[in-house]
Parts: C-alpha cells; structure tokens; sequence
C-alpha cells in the first residue's frame, strides 16, 4: 500500500519516454515533455504572461523562464510588449508554434490511449477520481 509515488514516478516515465520518441518521430527531437505544459497554455490561450504560465503549471518562475528561452529560440513563441502594461512582456504563439498544434495533440491522444489501453472506462474514471483525491 505504499507503492503511490513510486507507481505515479514509473507512469510519469513511461509518459515522458513516449513523448520523447514521439517527438522524435515528428521531427521535433529539439523539444521536451516539460514543453508542452507552456505550449498547450498558449493553445487555450492567445497570450500570457510567464507569471501567468508559472502559476498555471506549479512551476517557478526561473524553471518557466528557461523553458521559454528554449521554445522562443527554437521559433515556437515570440515576446511581445502589452498594450495594458508596459512593463508586462506577454508571450504569444509564432506561426511555427501554431502550426504545431495537431502534431502535439496527436502525440497527446497517443499517449493517453497507451496510458488508459489496459483500463475499461469505467476503471479509468475511478482511477483519475482516486489520484485526483490524493493531490487537493
């Protein structure tokens, strides 16, 4: 009965390896798993602040910073200044980045499908319900 986070640490691997090659397979090896938290962000919304998608994610600010570094390097995202706060850089999509949006939900469905493969619905259901009991 103690086996919870070394169950939920092997299902995080297994994830991230699948992402992993996925990527790869897509061409697009230069990103990873830690990603897509800032990317599927900027799909629900146009534009946010890093602030915004550090709180969003439950990560600090300087992990959020580095990860965009990379994806504004890579021509995934772009800075731009907002028009409400002069001081406030918002973060917005590139072209490159939206045109990368079904590839990144394919890989997703992909993956929840190989996660949930051994699960009937209803099992999958109690199953998110359960762990969803041990985070709040």
């Amino acid at each position: 009965m103690k086996a919870l986070l070394s169950l939920s640490s092997k299902i995080s691997e297994k994830g991230n390896r699948f992402i992993i090659e996925a990527l790869k397979q897509n061409g697009a090896q230069e990103l990873v798993p830690s990603h897509g938290d800032i990317l599927i962000c900027l799909y629900q919304n146009d534009k946010m602040t890093m602030k915004d998608i550090a709180e969003k994610i439950h990560r600090t600010k300087p992990t959020v910073t580095v990860l965009i570094n990379k994806l504004e390097k890579l021509g995934y995202l772009k800075r731009e200044a907002s028009e409400k706060d002069n001081r406030s850089t918002l973060l917005v999509l590139t072209q490159k980045g939206k045109n990368f949006k079904p590839i990144f939900e394919k890989i997703s469905n992909d993956l929840n499908n190989e996660l949930y493969k051994n699960l009937s619905q209803e099992e999958a259901n109690i199953l998110e319900q359960i762990l969803q009991k041990v985070i709040e």
